[in-house]
């Protein structure tokens, strides 16, 4: 969902045993400029460009900026710092069974809530619990199904939580696994796992419906219609962040975000590469200007659970039938290069190989007269949730050529809406890591049953890769294993990638901490002022 790995400075004029994990967990980046001086005496609040998020909710949210906002209400036991080593949060240390069937996190003495109010192992477990709950399932529940009896427990096979291999034992919280997973720890730092105090996870109460009990590192202070506004937490268990009042502007009244981070109304925004080729240029702004890098992927999916793409013949020639690396090129705005793997670059483990299909048009005619559509003749009329893809129309025209088929595009407002609900027969969707690891973007989105594989493919032979990749510690088994998998999907066709993409941030002179991990997510606790 789930950038900047950026130079760390250590000059953050705060107490320095607090300095120390934010600095760890946030890292650091920028300088201070002469027009920033009183801005960086006042030193206690921000303003930043976000968009509106959809819920506040951690077990939730599914979508990035959604998630952008509760990560700062609402902590995990683990979290990610820029250099993608994963930190203790609330949860000081952890062990790993020699096995990897069972993980124990030890939660740190006197937690509380932003209310002073204690948090528990109790809260762990009831919060995990409703990502899947039966009645009311997160649309990420995938996270969570290689724990035992999730799955079963998610699905109303059986109704008992106590069936569920999550549990709290003084002030560790014990999980037990279908299967080794030495990598949860880093799942569960995925914003989805945020801890809610037992209002929300035991008494149901609604947190868009106005709860501000947290357990990150600010407090929902007010809502307004072009701003979120937030408060330092006090009782937060790295202490109070250095920025004492957070404005998370959703509206800057028609301008762009380079108008409004000129105009001082932004600290930092997100820009589009377009901006980003000439501010680099600009004497001004070019030293405030911030890479992004992300770890996301683009990718063209089928439902392969009804015609015409449940024959995978169907799948491979319109895999093949299309230059995917020279449409990337040749459509993308400038901040997206080509795909050839549904693992992007940065995730340790992903390998160098490629996995796109080969681009053989003639093989694709034969693949497709096989199927028995011949030039295309008698071949449905395809329906394409493009999901706003800058080069769809493109794509469109080479298919048509290469296959004489017809797509037609069609956009939604909720599109990922609609894609969970009803997906067409052809669609487009945007994923950014929820942990470094090559399952996210692999068994999350691929597995049998995953909540997250919308194109309900199946392949005991992908499941099978996977589970072996899991289930060992072993770098090497581990990597062949998840090309094992890799080779499945080029060999059937479920997704083709397509597009990876870095970013562009404008980042005030003197605010340091303001770095992403690639995750797409600012840990705004880890900012200060210089």
């Amino acid at each position: 969902m789930a950038a900047l790995r950026g130079p760390r400075r250590a000059r953050l004029l705060v107490a320095a045993g607090i300095v120390a994990i934010l600095v760890a967990l946030g890292g650091l980046a920028g300088g201070r400029g002469p027009a920033d001086g009183a801005r960086a005496a006042n030193g206690d609040e921000v303003s930043l460009l976000f968009g509106e998020p959809t819920t506040l909710d951690p077990a939730h949210q599914s979508d990035i900026g959604s998630a952008a906002f509760s990560a700062q209400l609402y902590e995990s036991l683990t979290a990610f710092d820029t250099s993608l080593t994963l930190r203790p949060a609330l949860a000081g240390s952890w062990d790993v069974a020699d096995d990897g069937r069972q993980i124990v996190f030890h939660l740190r003495d006197g937690l509380a809530f932003s209310d002073g109010s204690p948090l528990h192992a109790e809260d762990v477990v009831g919060s995990w619990l409703r990502i899947i709950d039966p009645d009311d399932p997160s649309l990420l529940s995938s996270l969570l199904l290689d724990v035992r009896g999730a799955f079963d427990y998610v699905t109303g096979a059986t109704s008992d939580p106590d069936e569920v291999g999550i549990r709290a034992d003084g002030r560790d919280v014990i999980v037990d696994l279908e299967r080794p997973g030495a990598d949860f720890p880093a799942i569960v730092a995925s914003p989805t796992f945020g801890i809610v105090p037992e209002a929300i996870w035991r008494d149901g109460r609604d947190i868009d419906g106005g709860v501000s009990i947290g357990s990150g590192a600010y407090v929902l202070d007010q809502v307004t219609a072009d701003e979120f506004t937030l408060v330092a937490n006090e009782h937060y268990w790295a202490g109070r962040p250095p920025i004492a009042t957070v404005h998370l502007l959703t509206n800057i009244g028609g301008r762009s975000p380079v108008e409004a981070f000129e105009d001082g109304d932004l600290d930092y925004t997100e820009i589009g590469s377009y901006d980003a080729s000439w501010i680099r240029f600009d004497a001004r702004l070019g030293p405030q200007l911030r890479l992004v890098p992300s770890l996301a992927l683009s990718y063209i999916g089928f439902t392969t659970s009804s015609p015409p793409f449940d024959d995978d013949r169907v799948r491979r020639a319109f895999g093949a039938a299309v230059d995917w690396t020279r449409l990337v090129e040749l459509g993308s705005s400038g901040d997206q290069v080509p795909a050839n793997s549904m693992v992007p670059p940065g995730i340790p483990g992903r390998g160098a190989r490629s996995w796109l299909p080969d681009h053989d048009p003639v093989a694709a005619g034969a693949l497709l007269a096989d199927a028995g559509y011949p030039g295309g003749a008698g071949f449905p009329e395809v329906r394409f949730a493009a999901g706003g893809l800058a080069y769809a129309e493109g794509l469109v025209a080479e298919l048509e050529r290469e296959l004489g088929v017809t797509v037609t595009i069609e956009e939604y407002d909720d599109h990922f809406g609609r894609l969970h609900d009803d997906p067409l027969p052809m669609w487009t969707l945007g994923w950014i890591a929820d942990y470094p690891g090559p399952n996210d973007f692999l068994g999350v989105l691929l597995g049998t049953g995953s909540s997250n594989n919308y194109g309900h493919w199946s392949s005991p032979t992908f499941d099978a890769a996977i589970g072996d990749a899991l289930a060992t510690r072993d770098p090497d088994e581990a990597l062949a294993a998840y090309e094992r998998a890799l080779a499945a999907v080029q060999d059937e066709v479920p997704v083709i990638p397509i597009a990876y993409g870095d970013g562009w941030a404008l980042s005030r002179d003197g605010l340091l901490g303001a770095g992403q991990n690639g995750m797409g997510v600012l840990r705004i606790a880890g900012m200060a002022w210089q």
